[in-house]
């Protein structure tokens, strides 16, 4: 039997919006805006900077940065268009819908229209709250008794430590003009699904979320 995808992945779950990883360690995830920092004037872009520089300084934990670039996806757009067109009733209206749709068709397949996703990693180690003994053991959020089944206590424990991390960063970025929110478990789904999956995620739709993975 050829080996699934999720075989060569780290992450041994998806819960609350949590990343739960096959080495005992956990992950939240944040998406960030982004300013046009070119546009700022120079004493807008030094108090930016110094406040990056300050937030950095700031942190007690590691942290991983990830801008993320692919071709857009305009299917739900045009979709979206397409019922407008259907919809009305005005023929010089319509014609000029349908030429739009053609467009934008033509624009997107002959350029490089590109969108970009900046992501903020913070991790949360068991060994920090659990013990270094205790991190090692598969049992550590995970129930022995019933295998796949999440221990509930020391997860809560981890999960309400990782929030904290999670809202000081956001903390941070917010005095450097950038807003920060969390991914739920269905979009970090989508998220990996993409990551493996970038042709199927520049045209059409995402597949529908697992009903067992919205916990």
């Amino acid at each position: 039997m050829n080996p699934a995808t999720q075989d060569f992945l780290e992450i041994e779950d998806i819960r609350d919006g949590v990343l739960i990883l096959k080495n005992n360690q956990i992950r939240g995830v944040l998406m960030v805006s982004s300013i046009n920092f070119a546009l700022k004037a120079t004493e807008e872009q030094d108090s930016i900077i110094y406040g990056f520089q300050s937030f950095l300084n700031s942190l007690g934990f590691s942290c991983q940065i990830l801008i993320q670039s692919r071709h857009i996806n305009v299917t739900p757009y045009l979709d979206a268009v397409k019922k407008l067109e259907e919809k009305q009733t005005n023929e010089l209206l319509k014609l000029q819908t349908s030429s739009y749709i053609e467009f934008i068709k033509e624009l997107v397949k002959g350029e490089n229209v590109m969108t970009k996703n900046f992501l903020v990693v913070v991790p949360y180690n068991l060994a920090e709250i659990l013990g270094v003994g205790a991190s090692l053991k598969k049992s550590a959020l995970f129930d022995s008794k019933n295998k796949g089944a999440i221990n509930e206590e020391n997860f809560e424990k981890c999960k309400n430590q990782l929030w904290q991390r999670m809202d000081f960063v956001a903390s941070g970025l917010r005095r450097c003009e950038l807003d920060a929110v969390s991914l739920t478990t269905p979009e970090l789904a989508e998220l990996f699904w993409a990551i493996y999956h970038p042709s199927e995620a520049e045209v059409g739709y995402y597949p529908q979320i697992m009903p067992d993975l919205l916990k």
